[in-house]
């Protein structure tokens, strides 16, 4: 190889290791975000440590609302298959928001395991139907 052949490819492994390094520093600072929300039972097998911010997502189980219209504190159970998790949250919910319907809610589990919600979107069933 003469000295040219070896500056170039000095060059190419120069530029695929900083590629190399800035993917895995990309793929460390999206870590916690790559995973959109966690299910009730990814959640049970997970153990995640008190206060710390995550997304859940599922059903609200039909029957477990209970709402002190005071101090605008609501309560229910997202539920998948397996699994449920009982949510509060203080505040208004939005208009989609009913038993049985898909919810991915934000915040934390507190010491009990209660899941404390900082915001709540409805998420809508996904059937169109006609207007008549």
């Amino acid at each position: 190889m003469n000295v040219l052949q070896k500056k170039r490819l000095n060059f190419v492994l120069f530029i695929l290791l900083m590629a190399g390094f800035v993917i895995g520093l990309s793929l460390y600072a999206l870590k916690q975000n790559i995973n959109l929300f966690y299910t009730p039972t990814q959640l049970a097998e997970r153990h995640l440590t008190p206060g710390r911010l995550f997304r859940l997502g599922g059903q609200v189980k039909k029957g477990s609302v209970k709402q002190n219209e005071r101090h605008l504190l609501v309560s229910f159970v997202v539920s998948d298959a397996t699994h449920n998790v009982l949510v509060e949250y203080q505040g208004i919910l939005p208009d989609l928001f009913r038993e049985g319907q898909s919810v991915v809610i934000e915040g934390s589990l507190d010491q009990a395991g209660i899941m404390q919600a900082k915001q709540v979107l409805a998420k809508h069933d996904e059937r169109y139907r006609a207007v008549k």
